[in-house]
């Protein structure tokens, strides 16, 4: 036979796109258009229902950026319509793909939401909205005659990344956004729905997209071929309506065909991944979920084996919150199966910088929620678009209760591909969870031949697994699954050269896969994305406001219980619950790291500022309570560690110092700061020269080079602005050396401190160089205010250490990082995250770099000419990228870091505490007992809370620090009855003993623990 595929296909290119996509709906009628712009924010239904709506016509421009416009579309069926399937076809002239742009919800005339809107979801079902039309069913059959109207809220959100050139906008918020329309009204029709033709081109993609993936010298392909050219055949283009039944005959057999009993098994699991705020603010993600909710639910009542996974008890609670009759169909759902509570967190949050208290509320909030409005109890871990995932989450994954662990993102991966897809993930403390990433390499799949194929040909883990997941459903910005999608999965649930597709609950896959593959190999340590290195720096502010609101609800929470367990205040239950949900909130995945539009990051900055009032007023009101009335001076240490004569969690009234003074000595060369402890010089361009520990007599930093030096690189990205830092970033660097001024500001016995201004492009820091009595270490308070564009600045420590490796604090412990590039994996790693601290050292002598808001980090080593080595690390400070927030980081920031010389781990541990919570001093009478006390500053306190259940019952959250075994002792200021070992959300594990009224533990390298302490009556 001759080769004319090529033939075939044009010829079936051309029909799809001039004959068979135009004949999907027949004769049509068009409605009459009304709208009403609505002023300022988006208001509810009940008003726009009764506005004062004027006449539009289809090519009229609507839609300011961020503006809501609401259509009024009335028409009637016609009479010769009667028995045939209707449906409204609504283009506003969207613009952007699914999700990603402007959206629409279809209501009723009594305000019932329907359906969304998007560029690739365009029809209204007739069911419910024509008088005396049937009901039920997307897919009614009309009455002739009858009436028809629907209101729909679209939204003008605007393209703000434009793909694939990625330039700067103003359209990222509505304060710079302008107010020209940008839409215009392209479509609104009655129209008749011809379901063969519907079928007959599901037939065909599915058919033609599986050819496409195919082998060329394998039969099936040129059967599916001839099968395609006899439908061809089989058409009348004068009447395509009334022939698709007969083309789709000719593909009867083709579809027919089974699964080869080897082909790859597909769990396909409907989904929309909806950014919590993104390209648009939160309030947009609002009316978001409540589109795709009423997409989904609409789907689910004409589908029984739909299954949708949906993700995120905050968007859940916006439901609830602000929709009231979408909530009230998604608790139908839930309780139907078709909707399916899953992920267990309060958002889809980062798990590289939330620190361990805030990373287990994401599972305390999330989970419980679930469990209180569903009664359901979520397993799977659903994470598939965060930047990374950090060592410490598979124990806070299990210990919240889940059993399995999902993400995609990894397929990311700029430099290395991942090894496995199916396999045990290993967590800093010897926690094991079993995690599946989609082979799909998609979170937002369509169930296309390409995607399927794709699946089973990346697959990694053949041989030994034959299960794989597939989400799919319009996301990003939500949409979801669409009726096309479903009947594509009803094709390729069994069909010959293609994977089996099973539409099902994601927990099915998982039981499956972990049954046929319970030998799965393991990973060990934290999942890093080899991509968006840069979201642990961009956005400053988003990242300082999570860590101060962190430790300020440690001590909220803290002094709170202290005073409440007194009898001297209540404890602020509902405020602490509100306060830690907007800040798990901003902890999503596109909030924190940085790389959202300006409007999103303005207010989460304002959120930040409002949650510090209240959290200050919270601690004030209860230390004021513990402390009493009177004139002493009482001293508050909320760290885990004593300090300065002050227990760990308790307060004392001020005595006096016993540190020897601080001396200063400038008169030159430089100037020298000493507290016995450390010797520190800093030279005339206010560079740290020595930085020498007196104790073991060594030097901090390597010899001829200078620390605290601020470095300034060119910082252009190929792609991806806010996200990404490409290694060349180095290629360019400017040692910031010259100083305007070099000073001692002040100098008491208690602390000196050298004040360093300098100059640099349109951009000028002050940096306050300090040592303090008592403290070995240095101390850097920074203020810059920077007006640079993309533009990286770093502060570099060279220290005179030959460290192997890095340790870096994560969530409950540390990781450690190779320092050398032996391997393209650790030459990945050129730039890292670390909370706190981060620590380097060699055998018996170490550094740490102490922080009190900068994650991104990068560490370096060289062999210098003497032999030694120089073990090099750097903060990374801010950054100046110009998409999606065009100035992002510009103006004033104020940020602290401290280098501690011959630190340890325990150390490093210690102070990154400190630093994070400064002592709180309060005019009063009495000092405060501790609540808990622990005898090992290895196991270390992470939380002291009262229980969430109101009982008054205290709650202890503590774990092993320092990466080895610890045995401790924890006693109590307040009598105990009985002592639990819990979850996080506070559920019984076991009865602890008690032993003269304390507990004992002994926990394994950074083990988590948590006990609910019963008070004595």
């Amino acid at each position: 036979m001759h080769d004319d595929h090529r033939l075939v296909e044009a010829r079936l290119e051309r029909a799809l796109r001039q004959r068979l996509r135009p004949a999907l709906h027949g004769a049509t009628v068009p409605l009459d258009i009304e709208v009403w712009h609505a002023p300022g924010e988006p208001v509810p239904v009940s008003d726009a229902l009764g506005a004062d709506y004027k006449p539009a016509a289809l090519g009229e421009s609507w839609g300011p950026p961020w503006g809501t416009s609401w259509f009024r579309l009335t028409g009637r069926v016609p009479q010769e319509w009667d028995r045939q399937r209707v449906e409204a076809v609504v283009d506003l002239g969207f613009g952007g793909g699914p999700g990603f742009s402007a959206e629409g919800l279809a209501y009723t005339p009594d305000g019932e939401p329907i359906k969304g809107l998007n560029p690739d979801n365009i029809y209204v079902p007739l069911a419910g909205l024509a008088s005396g039309g049937a009901s039920g069913s997307d897919q009614a059959y009309a009455k002739g005659g009858a009436a028809f109207q629907v209101y729909v809220e679209a939204a003008a959100n605007p393209t703000v990344i434009g793909w694939p050139d990625f330039s700067p906008t103003n359209l990222g918020d509505k304060e710079t956004a302008g107010t020209e329309p940008m839409y215009e009204i392209r479509r609104a029709d009655l129209a008749v729905f011809h379901a063969d033709v519907w079928n007959l081109l599901l037939d065909i993609d599915v058919l033609n997209e599986l050819r496409a993936e195919l082998p060329a010298d394998l039969p099936r392909r040129s059967e599916i071929l001839r099968a395609l050219e006899r439908a061809l055949d089989a058409l009348d283009y004068d009447d395509i309506p009334g022939s698709a039944a007969a083309a789709r005959a000719q593909l009867a057999g083709v579809l027919a065909k089974p699964a080869y009993a080897s082909a790859h098994q597909i769990s396909a699991v409907g989904h929309a991944h909806i950014d919590s705020a993104w390209l648009w603010p939160l309030r947009e993600t609002v009316r978001k979920v409540a589109r795709t909710v009423s997409n989904v639910t609409t789907l689910a009542a004409d589908h029984d084996d739909f299954r949708f996974a949906f993700s995120q008890a905050q968007q859940h609670a916006w439901m609830k919150d602000h929709h009231p009759q979408v909530w009230s169909r998604l608790k139908a759902a839930v309780e139907s199966g078709h909707v399916i509570p899953i992920g267990g967190m309060w958002v889809e949050s980062d798990t590289n910088m939330p620190g361990g208290e805030a990373m287990a509320r994401q599972f305390v909030h999330g989970k419980r929620f679930f469990l209180d409005e569903y009664g359901i109890e979520t397993e799977v871990v659903w994470l598939p678009d965060s930047f990374g995932y950090s060592a410490g989450l598979p124990q806070l994954v299990k210990l919240s209760g889940h059993k399995w662990f999902l993400t995609q993102k990894i397929s990311w991966n700029q430099t290395n591909k991942f090894p496995h897809h199916t396999f045990w993930w290993e967590g800093i403390d010897g926690t094991r969870v079993f995690t599946h990433f989609p082979p799909a390499d998609t979170y937002n799949g369509q169930l296309t031949g390409r995607e399927l194929a794709h699946a089973q040909r990346n697959y990694q883990d053949k041989g030994s697994g034959t299960w794989s997941l597939l989400p799919f459903g319009h996301g990003d910005g939500g949409g979801g699954p669409t009726r096309e999608m479903l009947g594509r999965a009803e094709r390729l649930a069994d069909l010959e050269s293609s994977p089996k597709v099973t539409v099902e609950h994601p927990a099915r896959f998982f039981e499956k896969a972990h049954e046929e593959y319970a030998n799965a190999p393991v990973w060990v340590g934290e999942l890093y994305l080899e991509l968006h290195r840069a979201t642990y720096t961009s956005q400053a502010k988003t990242k300082q406001g999570n860590r101060r609101s962190e430790h300020l609800l440690r001590e909220a929470e803290l002094w709170s219980a202290a005073a409440a367990v007194a009898g001297r205040l209540e404890y602020p239950y509902a405020d602490l619950d509100r306060i830690w949900k907007a800040v798990l909130l901003n902890q999503f995945h596109d909030i924190l790291p940085g790389s959202s539009i300006r409007w999103v990051h303005r207010e989460a900055e304002e959120t930040y500022a409002r949650l510090a009032v209240e959290l200050e007023a919270i601690i004030a009101r209860a230390q004021q309570a513990l402390a009493g009335e009177g004139s002493a001076d009482v001293v508050f240490n909320a760290a885990p560690h004593d300090r300065d004569g002050v227990p760990a969690m308790g307060a004392s009234v001020r005595g006096r110092s016993h540190a020897p003074d601080v001396t200063v000595n400038d008169e030159g060369p430089g100037i020298v700061l000493d507290n016995g402890l450390v010797r520190v010089t800093v030279d005339e361009r206010g560079l740290l020269r020595s930085v020498y520990e007196i104790e073991s007599q060594r030097e901090a930093l390597a010899p001829g080079a200078a620390g605290n030096l601020l470095q300034l690189h060119v910082d252009t990205p190929n792609l991806w602005d806010a996200w990404d830092v490409d290694p060349f970033y180095r290629n360019k660097v400017v040692d910031l050396v010259d100083a305007d001024s070099v000073e001692v500001e002040s100098a008491t016995p208690e602390e000196a401190v050298v004040a360093v201004t300098r100059s640099f492009g349109s951009s000028r820091v002050v940096q306050r160089i300090r040592v303090r009595a008592g403290a070995c270490q240095v101390d850097v308070d920074n203020e810059i205010d920077w007006h640079e564009k993309e533009k990286f600045l770093k502060a570099s420590f060279p220290l005179d250490v030959r460290a192997e490796q890095s340790a870096s604090e994560t969530q409950f412990g540390h990781l450690f990082r190779a320092t050398h590039t032996n391997t393209s994996w650790e030459t990945a790693k050129f730039e890292i995250c670390a909370h706190r601290w981060i620590h380097v050292g060699e055998p018996g002598y170490g550094h740490a770099i102490v922080n009190d808001s900068t994650y991104g980090h990068d560490v370096t080593r060289d062999v210098r000419p003497d032999g030694g080595t120089t073990t090099t690390v750097r903060l990374s400070l801010l950054r100046a990228p110009r998409i999606p927030d065009p100035v992002t980081d510009q103006g004033m920031h104020r940020l602290s870091y401290a280098l501690v010389p011959g630190a340890g781990i325990a150390e490093a541990v210690e102070e990154g505490y400190r630093i994070n919570l400064p002592s709180r001093t309060v005019a009063g009478s009495d000092g405060v007992a501790p609540l808990v006390t622990v005898d090992n500053p290895a196991v270390v306190v992470e939380a002291v809370k009262l229980a969430d259940d109101q009982s008054g019952d205290v709650v202890v959250r503590l774990y092993e620090a320092h990466g080895g075994r610890a045995a401790a002792r924890l006693t109590t200021s307040f009598g105990i009855d009985s002592a639990q070992e819990t979850d996080l959300l506070e559920r019984p594990l076991a009865e602890r003993d008690l032993a003269d009224g304390g507990v004992e533990v002994a926990l394994r390298p950074f083990q988590i623990l948590t006990l609910r302490l019963a008070r004595a009556s």
